[in-house]
């Protein structure tokens, strides 16, 4: 499951069942750093496939870098309102937090049993920078990030463009976020293809990556008095895996009041959430591109689930999502409206979050961030901790931050030359055998297999 991210069947992986944690186990998160979280939270899913021990050695490793000590920080903004800040990794976004064990995860398996692999993985923005950054240094693992041609940042592009390691790969493809991640799953499906690379992903449809991202929510409910005290959380959210990984966690034992969708002008989550309807639209470019997307494609994750883990009831769904661009809820309408609230925001509603912000509190969002800000001032949150997912650093979107601010966030000094080191990226139409052709060529490179 971990090397294998898309089942052949073109399913996405799931356990068996949920391990519940119990509540001494979650109060003890409030004092625990978040390395031992992140062994406590994951380990239940591992078994004996990796020992605790060397989970906590990986675990350890990968935060050890993070620009804050408690990885993901919690900042008070007003009472009972608060901001995760999750973008205090390498690459300035959450994706780092699950990228960075996910790469040791599958260097450890790897080295065990003597093998390559060749992961392929499409990018709105943020994923591509951190899967190359987590796995420039693998001796194991080529890497392949298809991103949509002048539709992410320019820090965001860099991330992906001036790493010179022989064993990563960046390329735009001239077409959207969502051609980008059709181009995977056809990859994945095409089994020929896929077993003489040996293909691998890291996008969210990685069962690890999801897996990851559930600890963050534990380490800040444990903060503000979980499990006794609810939380509610608003999660910026395009391909639904980020807020599925609090979902995950109230599986395991979280007490959640509130799980909000926060969603930009692309808002098809939203609108199923009011409507009953999952019905594709065009996608609008926004200030904030890792959520410019239509086809959310860990939303089946969670239909799974409300239906009961029925699998003909999300075959036939998504059937009708191939051939329709739609399909209806019906029955499952309710459930997910008992799971989560859900609102959008405008590029109006973002510029004016940001700014409000910035003068009432003196604090700085990134348009993603400032979406789930919006979202949970829309959803009527209850009583009790609210937590608004930080997303990404704002520098990382500082044309969008200067034009609505009148200021242009600056970079970590870490970062300092990210914007003049040479770039190295592909080109590439929005074509199966094209980019196939591409990816056997980067796997079978004398550089890398040498490595």
């Amino acid at each position: 499951m971990l090397l294998a991210g898309l089942a052949r069947d073109g399913g996405l992986y799931l356990p068996k069942s949920w391990p519940v944690l119990p509540p001494e186990t979650i109060r003890a998160f409030a004092t625990m750093p978040f390395a031992d979280i992140a062994v406590e939270v994951i380990h239940p899913f591992t078994g004996d496939t990796i020992s605790r021990s060397e989970l906590k050695r990986m675990a350890d490793e990968a935060y050890a870098s993070f620009g804050d000590a408690a990885v993901a920080p919690l900042v008070e903004l007003a009472p009972h309102r608060y901001i995760l800040e999750l973008f205090h990794g390498p690459t300035l976004a959450f994706k780092d937090v699950a990228m960075q064990l996910l790469a040791r995860l599958m260097d450890h398996v790897l080295e065990k049993r003597g093998q390559r692999a060749m992961i392929v993985g499409a990018t709105s923005g943020d994923t591509g920078g951190a899967a190359i950054e987590a796995f420039r240094s693998s001796k194991r693992v080529d890497v392949v990030i298809l991103f949509p041609d002048g539709r992410v940042s320019d820090v965001q592009r860099r991330m992906m463009t001036t790493p010179t390691e022989p064993n990563v790969h960046a390329v735009a493809v001239k077409g959207t976020f969502d051609d980008c991640q059709a181009l995977v799953k056809a990859m994945f499906n095409d089994h020929a293809f896929r077993d003489r690379v040996q293909l691998s992903g890291v996008n969210s449809i990685n069962w690890a990556r999801i897996v990851a991202q559930v600890t963050y929510y534990f380490a800040a409910a444990s903060r503000l008095g979980a499990p006794d005290k609810p939380v509610s959380f608003s999660v910026p959210t395009g391909n639904f895996g980020d807020i599925f990984a609090g979902y995950v966690a109230r599986r395991m034992g979280l007490l959640i009041q509130q799980l909000i969708i926060a969603s930009n002008e692309n808002d098809i989550l939203p609108r199923t959430v009011t409507t009953g309807a999952y019905a594709m639209n065009g996608v609008v470019a926004t200030s904030s591109p890792s959520m410019d997307i239509q086809i959310s494609s860990n939303f089946e994750r969670y239909l799974f689930e409300a239906a009961g883990r029925d699998a003909g009831v999300i075959r036939g769904l998504m059937s009708d999502l191939a051939s329709k661009q739609r399909f209806e809820l019906g029955t499952l309408w309710p459930v997910l409206k008992a799971d989560f609230a859900a609102a959008a925001a405008s590029e109006d509603d973002v510029a004016k979050c940001i700014r409000e912000t910035e003068t009432r509190y003196g604090y700085v969002l990134d348009p993603h961030s400032a979406c789930g800000v919006v979202a949970a001032n829309r959803a009527g949150t209850r009583d009790g901790a609210l937590v608004v997912l930080a997303t990404a650093h704002p520098a990382k979107f500082p044309d969008a931050i200067e034009a609505i601010t009148g200021n242009r966030p600056k970079l970590p000094a870490r970062l300092a030359n990210l914007m003049t080191d040479k770039e190295r990226f592909e080109v590439l139409d929005n074509d199966l055998a094209v980019v196939e052709n591409f990816v056997e060529r980067a796997a079978k490179a004398p550089e890398n297999a040498a490595r």
